[in-house]
């Protein structure tokens, strides 16, 4: 008996250890520069702008002793349901209920006044499952999900898909799941390799070509590569439904898609290139598959690569089509701050030698677990990623190349899918404006060019480092040490993620810090000791379509009530698919919620890596409900980017009754949407959604809804979103 209970433990100790791996690998780590001791921590700041309350607080859905990515790398797991009967969350993740026990992937739908009503196993099967993705049909509300798994007899793992009926709000109404990726997989001639292994799905739904359906869509990404370094080539999966199909357990019919530059590149062994991309789809009818790349030169010796490295591949008519390459370079110069306050040599140096201002740059990086939301709207798709702050020189005879792990800004990589141009938005830090000329840098934050501040001793006139350019520090990673995970941390610990923008053009950004972590524990700065294991989650807001981001809102264990009481340590976080809109203040500022699924970590770090960090304890997945008034949007409160005369113009007669005017001008003829909300913003009336003339237009109220009915005496509130701007006015119905 006891023989045989050891012989079930090795084994499942063994299947633990055979599946510990289909997490994503490194691939060749960049040179890190000996970290500054003289810095200075700004803590964000938290205007009135931008306030945060709990609607639901941090409750718990399983305890899980998986302990790293518990959702999809590139995607986001947690959905909002858009029937407003429901209207509350889905949510897909992965887990282990014991420490032994197999990886499962778990659903959850949770009500919208935070009632957990459902969550478990997708399937009763004891396989070694992971990595979810989830999307859920804007117009039926169901949910349709993917995952990978073993569900044969060789090695590799396959990938399920199915979906939730999801029947007068009853969530668990699974189908049985169906393999749409059967591994290993071949790819033809001219490569005709055999040993292929897509994982790693990433959901998404949009139009069909078919009337009366949607499509649906799943990209896998390939574990295997075919030259020296990892290199994830994809396929995708699509597929036409509607709801009466998922209602009725039918079975969808899939045609496949691939990316024939990412396969040439999978097979490259000569130069190596590795794409960190993420996936949506847009209601034009085309995909889009956008990121950056990394790379070096494999043959005649390894060397950095220098070309672009910014990606768009764009595929039309629903995925059919043909697959277009747009690319652009994300590297900016930026300068080396000189000593002696200014007039002595660059601080920063490649062996004894000070770098001249034009090796001193930043470039994208540290961004492999990014996704990717479009604003159909205008026609931009949105990604968040980190810039970090390199420089090169001579060293031994041969060119090296240093970054600096605590100098790292987090941007809105905007991608025009009108005019096929990059180009990028400050979110955290910002110098300026999010969307101005000025550039932050650690020793030069509000961009004027000139280092803000210099070491000065005020004890000691002869200190050698008096005159030394004092710099802020940045880590947003949910870990202070870049030694753990094989000094692979900045790869396996990035997580930045984005919303698609609502109805209302709002949108966040999420992301973790642990720069206070870091500079006590690293620099053994004092201050900063109650803060020794705390990740912090930051949370930046946009209220117009990611044109403006306010500043970095923190949430942690040392400073949020919520967190302190239950000794929250935050990881892997991803914020909903949606702000819900609730409403605008008095002030005219709108209020959304935000939903966040996350990790909350028992032992700081990842035991389930190699090398784990931390103990095998455990943690909880956990969900949580953030309402934020977001500060107003440029046209209202910038009075730089907006001109003296704005677009919207106040309506007249007000008070009215019956009826009322409201014009605006439009610099130039392009599409505009002017709409009514009443006081809990919800849509009253659409007076114009289309595309309107250039100078003024009057359109007139006559106090109806969409369907003509009349409304009730009060406040409301119209919007106009044109020209790439959103202006709101107040107006006053007395009966």
């Amino acid at each position: 008996m006891k023989r045989g209970l050891l012989l079930i433990i090795t084994l499942l100790i063994l299947v633990s250890v055979i599946f510990a791996e289909d997490y994503m690998l490194p691939g060749p780590q960049r040179n890190l520069t000996a970290a500054q001791t003289k810095e200075r921590f700004v803590q964000p700041s938290r205007p009135d702008s931008i306030i945060v309350e709990f609607t639901v607080n941090p409750l718990n859905l399983l305890f899980s002793y998986y302990d790293y990515m518990i959702g999809g790398y590139n995607d986001l797991p947690l959905c909002v349901e858009p029937d407003p009967t429901y209207g509350g969350y889905f949510m897909a993740f992965h887990g282990k209920r014991t420490a032994t026990g197999q990886r499962r992937v778990f659903y959850s739908y949770i009500s919208d006044t935070g009632v957990v009503e459902n969550m478990n196993e997708h399937t009763n099967v004891q396989n070694w499952e992971g990595y979810p993705g989830i999307a859920v049909d804007p117009v039926s509300g169901k949910p349709l999900y993917a995952w990978h798994v073993n569900v044969d007899a060789d090695a590799e793992l396959e990938v399920q898909f199915a979906y939730d009926a999801f029947l007068f709000g009853a969530a668990g109404l699974i189908s049985d799941p169906v393999v749409i990726f059967n591994n290993p997989s071949s790819l033809p001639a001219p490569y005709n390799t055999t040993n292929n292994e897509f994982i790693w799905p990433t959901v998404q739904i949009g139009p069909s070509p078919v009337a009366g359906m949607r499509r649906a869509y799943v990209l896998v990404r390939n574990a295997v590569t075919h030259t020296s370094y990892p290199v994830e080539n994809v396929k995708i999966a699509y597929a036409d439904f509607d709801g009466d199909m998922l209602e009725t357990g039918s079975n969808l019919t899939w045609s496949f898609t691939n990316i024939p530059t990412l396969d040439a590149w999978n097979h490259d062994t000569n130069v190596w290139r590795r794409p960190n991309f993420a996936f949506t789809v847009g209601n034009d009818g085309r995909i889009y598959y956008i990121g950056y790349h990394v790379g070096s030169i494999l043959t005649p010796a390894e060397d950095d690569l220098y070309e672009s490295d910014l990606d768009a591949f764009v595929c039309d008519n629903y995925g059919q089509g043909t697959w277009t390459r747009t690319t652009a370079v994300s590297r900016y110069n930026s300068w080396n701050p000189h000593d002696n306050y200014g007039s002595g040599t660059g601080i920063f140096t490649v062996g004894d030698v000070p770098v001249p201002d034009d090796s001193v740059f930043w470039e994208i990086g540290n961004s492999a677990h990014i996704n990717a939301v479009i604003d159909d709207m205008h026609g931009k798709v949105h990604i968040p990623a980190l810039w970090a702050n390199y420089f090169r020189g001579m060293e031994n005879g041969e060119i090296a190349a240093y970054w600096h792990p605590t100098m790292q800004i987090v941007k809105d990589l905007v991608f025009d899918v009108n005019t096929n141009t990059f180009s990028t938005r400050e979110i955290y830090p910002i110098a300026g404006t999010p969307y101005d000329t000025a550039i932050w840098l650690p020793w030069d934050n509000d961009g004027d060019g000139l280092v803000d501040e210099f070491y000065t001793n005020p004890d000691d006139p002869n200190d050698p480092d008096n005159g030394y350019p004092l710099s802020v520090s940045t880590f947003p990673f949910p870990h202070w040490n870049d030694a753990i995970a094989g000094d692979a941390m900045f790869f396996h610990y990035s997580n930045t993620k984005i919303t698609p923008p609502n109805e209302h053009g709002m949108m966040a950004a999420v992301w973790q810090d642990s720069n206070r972590a870091r500079l006590y524990n690293e620099n053994g700065n004092l201050d900063y000791i109650d803060f020794a294991d705390v990740p912090e989650i930051f949370i930046s807001v946009s209220p117009d379509y990611g044109y403006t981001w306010s500043d970095a809102y923190s949430l942690n264990k040392v400073e949020t009530p919520q967190f302190t009481a239950l000794g929250i340590k935050p990881m892997w976080v991803y914020p909903a698919d949606k702000v819900k809109y609730t409403g605008v203040t008095t002030e005219g500022k709108e209020k959304g919620k935000l939903g966040i699924l996350f990790y909350d970590d028992i032992s700081w770090g990842s035991f389930q890596q190699d090398p784990p960090e931390g103990q095998n304890d455990g943690g909880y997945v956990r969900f949580m409900e953030l309402e934020i008034t977001f500060p107003l949007d440029v046209s209202n409160n910038d009075p730089v980017v907006v001109p003296a005369i704005t677009m919207l113009k106040q309506n007249y007669p007000n008070p009215f009754n019956p009826e009322t005017t409201i014009s605006f001008s439009m610099p130039k003829t392009g599409t505009a949407n002017l709409s009514i909300y009443n006081t809990k913003g919800q849509l009253v009336k659409t007076l114009v959604n289309g595309n309107v003339a250039k100078g003024d237009n009057r359109f007139t109220w006559k106090g109806l809804d969409n369907n003509n009915k009349p409304v009730s005496s009060g406040l409301y509130f119209y919007k106009l979103n044109a020209n790439g701007k959103v202006e709101t006015r107040k107006m006053m119905l007395l009966k």
